[in-house]
């Protein structure tokens, strides 16, 4: 799958659809509000979308309060062709602390952070088949730190025996990321300095000490 152009493939799923006519129904599972402004800027021109916010491995709470609240602000503020609906999951921190045990000195971006794309991945695919969605992604491949690669490969695996089907992206892709920067400012975002679990806050907070201590 490493030769797959994520982008390319999206992009013929949307010429497709455009040439068919129809607005299919997306389920886009978003970890935060930036990540989410481009993701549905771009989508939105093609999709009637919902946002997924399902997050178990933020913390502290108050940090998952913060960010549903954020995205619960852009959902009803952005100006998109069609109209959007938000989805906030329960906060479930013991699933992921669950599947991080033991991987609790894995650098950010090694299994650990695999294991918490299938845990998020899997509830957004299985809401999306509940409720009959034509399509099912993620905002996460908008990311520099995320491995777009392994996030489409978990995706079209757990979608292989369903009746949704998962939407390719790499949304960093075409200055994607530098966008989402752009609407976070335009719609006066909170962007967070870490990914959400408490390993990449300490690992953010680790990173700002050298800093200090380097520039003193």
């Amino acid at each position: 799958m490493n030769k797959i152009n994520f982008q390319k493939e999206l992009e013929k799923e949307l010429i497709k659809i455009e040439k068919d006519g129809r607005v299919p129904k997306l389920l886009i599972h978003s970890c935060c509000a930036p990540c989410s402004s481009y993701v549905l800027e771009y989508l939105s021109n093609y999709f009637s979308i919902t946002i997924f916010y399902y997050n178990p491995n933020i913390s502290p709470e108050e940090e998952y309060n913060t960010r549903a609240k954020e995205q619960e602000r852009l959902v009803q503020t952005m100006n998109v062709k069609h109209p959007m609906k938000l989805i906030v999951g329960e906060y479930e921190p013991q699933l992921f602390f669950s599947m991080a045990k033991g991987l609790e000195k894995e650098p950010e971006g090694g299994s650990r952070c695999f294991g918490c794309y299938e845990l998020r991945l899997k509830k957004a695919i299985e809401l999306a088949e509940e409720l009959e969605f034509d399509y099912v992604t993620t905002s996460l491949t908008i990311s520099p730190m995320k491995n777009a690669t392994k996030l489409n490969e978990i995706g079209m695996a757990m979608t292989a025996d369903k009746k949704v089907s998962w939407l390719y992206s790499d949304f960093k892709k075409k200055e994607g990321y530098k966008r989402s920067i752009e609407l976070s400012s335009e719609y006066h975002l909170y962007r967070q300095d870490y990914c959400g679990c408490i390993f990449s806050k300490m690992e953010a907070e680790a990173r700002k000490k050298e800093k200090l201590q380097i520039n003193e």
